[in-house]
Protein backbone atom coordinates (compact mmCIF):
# COMPACT_ATOMS: atom_id res chain seq x y z
CA UNK A 1 0.00 0.00 0.00
CA UNK A 2 1.42 3.33 -1.11
CA UNK A 3 2.06 5.74 2.07
CA UNK A 4 1.76 9.69 1.81
CA UNK A 5 2.26 12.42 4.32
CA UNK A 6 0.81 15.46 3.78
CA UNK A 7 3.08 18.76 4.06
CA UNK A 8 0.35 21.67 4.88
CA UNK A 9 0.41 23.36 1.75
CA UNK A 10 -1.38 20.05 -0.03
CA UNK A 11 -4.63 20.79 2.15
CA UNK A 12 -4.54 24.42 1.62
CA UNK A 13 -4.07 23.96 -1.71
CA UNK A 14 -7.08 21.56 -1.31
CA UNK A 15 -9.49 24.21 1.02
CA UNK A 16 -8.68 27.35 -1.40
CA UNK A 17 -9.29 24.99 -4.26
CA UNK A 18 -6.20 26.04 -6.09
CA UNK A 19 -3.67 24.49 -8.69
CA UNK A 20 -3.84 20.93 -7.49
CA UNK A 21 -6.34 20.60 -5.83
CA UNK A 22 -7.95 17.78 -7.63
CA UNK A 23 -4.64 15.65 -7.21
CA UNK A 24 -4.82 16.05 -3.07
CA UNK A 25 -9.09 15.26 -3.45
CA UNK A 26 -7.90 11.78 -5.84
CA UNK A 27 -5.59 10.80 -3.07
CA UNK A 28 -7.96 11.63 -0.19
CA UNK A 29 -10.42 8.96 -2.20
CA UNK A 30 -8.10 6.85 -2.78
CA UNK A 31 -7.46 6.62 1.38
CA UNK A 32 -11.31 6.94 1.58
CA UNK A 33 -11.06 3.28 -0.45
CA UNK A 34 -8.47 2.02 1.19
CA UNK A 35 -5.70 1.85 -1.57
CA UNK A 36 -3.27 4.09 0.52
CA UNK A 37 -2.87 5.85 4.06
CA UNK A 38 -2.14 9.99 4.52
CA UNK A 39 -0.63 10.40 7.51
CA UNK A 40 0.17 14.40 8.74
CA UNK A 41 2.36 15.58 11.51
CA UNK A 42 0.26 18.23 13.75
CA UNK A 43 2.95 20.81 13.73
CA UNK A 44 1.97 20.90 9.79
CA UNK A 45 -1.60 20.89 10.91
CA UNK A 46 -0.60 24.04 13.04
CA UNK A 47 0.81 25.59 10.17
CA UNK A 48 -2.76 25.39 8.57
CA UNK A 49 -4.46 26.09 11.93
CA UNK A 50 -2.73 28.85 12.47
CA UNK A 51 -2.75 30.53 8.79
CA UNK A 52 -6.69 30.49 9.04
CA UNK A 53 -7.08 31.63 12.66
CA UNK A 54 -5.05 34.99 11.49
CA UNK A 55 -6.82 35.73 8.56
CA UNK A 56 -10.61 34.03 8.93
CA UNK A 57 -10.89 33.87 12.68
CA UNK A 58 -10.89 30.68 15.32
CA UNK A 59 -14.42 29.50 14.34
CA UNK A 60 -13.34 29.13 10.84
CA UNK A 61 -10.05 27.18 12.08
CA UNK A 62 -11.80 25.27 13.87
CA UNK A 63 -14.02 24.27 11.11
CA UNK A 64 -10.86 22.97 9.19
CA UNK A 65 -10.02 21.08 11.97
CA UNK A 66 -13.16 19.15 12.22
CA UNK A 67 -12.40 19.03 8.03
CA UNK A 68 -9.24 17.35 8.95
CA UNK A 69 -10.66 14.97 11.31
CA UNK A 70 -13.44 13.88 9.04
CA UNK A 71 -11.13 13.62 6.05
CA UNK A 72 -9.12 10.24 6.97
CA UNK A 73 -6.12 11.81 7.29
CA UNK A 74 -3.97 9.97 10.29
CA UNK A 75 -2.42 13.16 12.11
CA UNK A 76 1.04 12.04 14.02
CA UNK A 77 0.99 13.91 16.84
CA UNK A 78 4.25 12.34 18.66
CA UNK A 79 7.35 14.20 18.97
CA UNK A 80 9.74 11.30 19.54
CA UNK A 81 12.85 11.45 20.03
CA UNK A 82 13.46 9.56 16.50
CA UNK A 83 11.78 12.65 14.66
CA UNK A 84 13.28 15.09 16.80
CA UNK A 85 16.85 14.06 15.29
CA UNK A 86 15.09 13.05 11.77
CA UNK A 87 13.67 16.77 11.45
CA UNK A 88 16.90 18.16 12.93
CA UNK A 89 19.55 16.55 10.24
CA UNK A 90 16.95 17.81 7.66
CA UNK A 91 17.24 21.17 8.71
CA UNK A 92 21.04 20.82 9.06
CA UNK A 93 21.49 19.11 5.67
CA UNK A 94 19.33 22.28 3.83
CA UNK A 95 19.30 25.05 6.45
CA UNK A 96 17.43 27.75 4.76
CA UNK A 97 14.45 24.83 4.97
CA UNK A 98 11.73 26.02 7.54
CA UNK A 99 11.40 23.88 10.69
CA UNK A 100 7.62 23.07 9.40
CA UNK A 101 9.39 21.61 6.31
CA UNK A 102 11.53 19.68 8.41
CA UNK A 103 9.30 18.05 10.36
CA UNK A 104 7.46 17.04 7.44
CA UNK A 105 10.08 15.61 6.30
CA UNK A 106 11.36 13.87 9.13
CA UNK A 107 7.62 12.43 9.19
CA UNK A 108 7.51 10.81 5.57
CA UNK A 109 11.51 9.44 6.41
CA UNK A 110 10.16 7.92 9.54
CA UNK A 111 6.79 6.31 7.43
CA UNK A 112 8.32 5.24 4.52
CA UNK A 113 5.93 7.82 2.67
CA UNK A 114 5.87 9.88 -0.33
CA UNK A 115 5.73 13.39 0.67
CA UNK A 116 3.09 15.35 -1.05
CA UNK A 117 3.73 18.98 -1.54
CA UNK A 118 4.43 21.98 -3.86
CA UNK A 119 6.99 23.72 -1.88
CA UNK A 120 9.34 23.56 -4.78
CA UNK A 121 11.60 26.99 -2.90
CA UNK A 122 12.19 24.97 0.01
CA UNK A 123 12.15 21.18 -1.16
CA UNK A 124 13.71 21.26 -4.43
CA UNK A 125 17.34 20.20 -3.35
CA UNK A 126 16.30 17.11 -0.80
CA UNK A 127 14.44 15.80 -4.07
CA UNK A 128 17.85 16.56 -6.06
CA UNK A 129 19.76 14.37 -2.90
CA UNK A 130 17.86 11.80 -3.67
CA UNK A 131 17.02 11.21 -0.08
CA UNK A 132 13.02 11.00 0.05
CA UNK A 133 10.34 10.51 -2.74
CA UNK A 134 8.39 13.67 -3.34
CA UNK A 135 4.48 14.12 -5.12
CA UNK A 136 4.25 17.69 -6.29
CA UNK A 137 1.23 18.54 -6.68
CA UNK A 138 1.71 21.49 -8.92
Amino acid sequence: MNRYVFDACALIALFNDEDGADVIERLLADADAGECSITMNKFNLFEIYYGYLVANGEEFAEGILGMVKDSGISVSDWFTDELMREAGKAKQAHRRMSLADSMAIAQARIDGATLVTSDHHELDAVEQAGTLNFLWFR
